[in-house]
């Protein structure tokens, strides 16, 4: 399975009375698809996934896999600390023609790395669809190893991991323990260079829903061999990159698809929407790093 180079990690768009809104849903995935995201993972973190009903989720899975119609890959999230309860969400997931499941590495329980590989082998054992592994040890608080990630990688429908560790001696590991047909995505922006630089494949972005048509212009120069223009670019979007978690994620994002015309409305508690003096500041980064580069996100702006 090839989910492409650039995923977005897309944000859950509410109306103003804080609904699911599946219409904004509708807007902000035509945005992706155009400025260049070869799928979306849906209800990651970047989705407020614990924030929304299995109900809701299910409602998003399927409304973006009609809109999607076979466009971009479609991958959603579906784990979780209890395993038996992370089989059955999976199993309905995937009868709604999801190209894909990922599960976050069970958090807050704390297990080892027997108890993580037996929680994805059954995870992976009762859907037919491929599984994506989610490692994030600064949310979940457990480091899936690299050789659990190498054992894992040998069943047959587990065929990617999204490595949110920022450790690239764990990710150089795992890269050089995997087959080809197993790729490993960053779960950070600011990493994605790297990562490419090692062997991986790409990126499950959030910078992506504002300067998408940027990062994978950067990816392209790199897979063509224009190291010093994708150097470049990547030291560029840095700042921006930076900007975006510099107050708990999704926030900023959704406050910067707000105020470039592409409504996703607010957060649901306990996140909370930027304060002025947060948004100038990321807006005044934003707007910096879009002036010096001239990029095609001017027409974006107000």
């Amino acid at each position: 399975m090839d989910f492409g180079r650039m995923l977005t990690a897309i944000v859950t768009p509410f109306d103003e009375n804080g609904n699911l809104s599946l219409n904004r849903t509708t807007i902000l995935l035509e945005h992706l698809i155009e400025t260049g995201s070869d799928g979306v993972v849906v209800c990651g973190t970047t989705g407020e996934s614990p924030t929304l009903t299995d109900d809701e989720k299910l409602t998003l899975f399927d409304h973006i896999v009609k809109v999607a119609a076979g466009r971009i890959k479609v991958i959603v999230g579906t784990g979780g600390n209890n395993t038996r309860q992370s089989v059955q969400f999976s199993q309905r997931a995937a009868k709604l023609g999801v190209d894909a499941v990922m599960a976050v590495a069970p958090f807050y329980n704390k297990p080892n790395q027997e108890g993580i590989y037996e929680h994805y082998k059954a995870i992976a054992e009762s859907v037919d669809v491929p599984v994506v592994i989610y490692n994030i040890p600064g949310r979940s608080k457990v480091n899936i190893e690299a050789g659990t990630i190498i054992r894992l990688s040998e069943i047959e429908n587990i065929v990617a991991i999204k490595e949110a560790s920022g450790n690239l001696d764990q990710m150089a590991a795992i890269i050089s323990g995997t087959g080809d047909d197993f790729h490993l995505y960053s779960g950070d922006d600011g990493l994605t260079l790297p990562i490419l630089s090692i062997g991986g494949r790409g990126v499950i972005s959030v910078a992506s829903h504002i300067i998408g048509p940027e990062m994978k212009d950067m990816i392209g120069n790199f897979l063509e061999g224009n190291n010093e223009k994708a150097a470049s670019a990547h030291r560029a979007m840095l700042p921006f990159m930076r900007e975006l978690f510099a107050a708990p994620s999704p926030s900023p994002v959704k406050a910067m698809l707000n105020k470039l015309d592409i409504p996703v409305g607010g957060v649901r508690l306990p996140m909370v929407k930027l304060t002025g003096q947060e948004f100038a500041k990321l807006w005044q980064v934003y707007q910096t790093y879009r002036d010096k580069s001239g990029t095609a996100t001017k027409h974006l702006a107000k």
